[in-house]
């Protein structure tokens, strides 16, 4: 530096953003358009895998009920099924999951809610989360 060249103290920088609830924690949401890091949903990925375990167990004879598994579990039957529909899903909608691809907006309580049967009807369900 030359001398006589005024050096600032401080440095304002503004960057927008909001602070929303997802999964019970708190996360700050950049507006749209602006890049953001994807980060893994740990709550969708962890219900993925206690799905696809609870399969495995079921079909292979190790349970023979769901109310047993979930007694075994030490959780609700009902909440039990919900999860297993999480088997159900298109491939390249668990793949996107696995990968950080689904939209920020997309939640677990969105898969366990109404799950359509048909994967292109799944896939229009995540297109439409994608808008809202």
């Amino acid at each position: 530096m030359t001398r006589g060249t005024a050096v600032p103290e401080t440095v304002t920088l503004h960057v927008p953003f909001r602070v929303v609830k997802r999964g019970g924690r708190k996360e700050m949401q950049l507006p749209e358009g602006a890049t953001q890091p994807r980060r893994i949903d740990n709550t969708l990925v962890k219900a993925l895998a206690r799905a696809f375990r609870w399969k495995r167990m079921l079909e292979s004879g190790e349970y023979t009920t769901i109310a047993e598994l979930a007694e075994r579990e030490r959780i609700a039957s009902s909440y039990m099924t919900r999860v297993l529909r999480l088997t159900l899903l298109a491939p390249g909608i668990v793949e996107a999951i696995l990968d950080s691809r689904q939209p920020t907006k997309f939640q677990l309580d969105d898969l366990l809610v109404a799950l359509p049967g048909e994967w292109e009807e799944q896939r229009r369900m995540l297109r439409a989360v994608r808008t809202v």
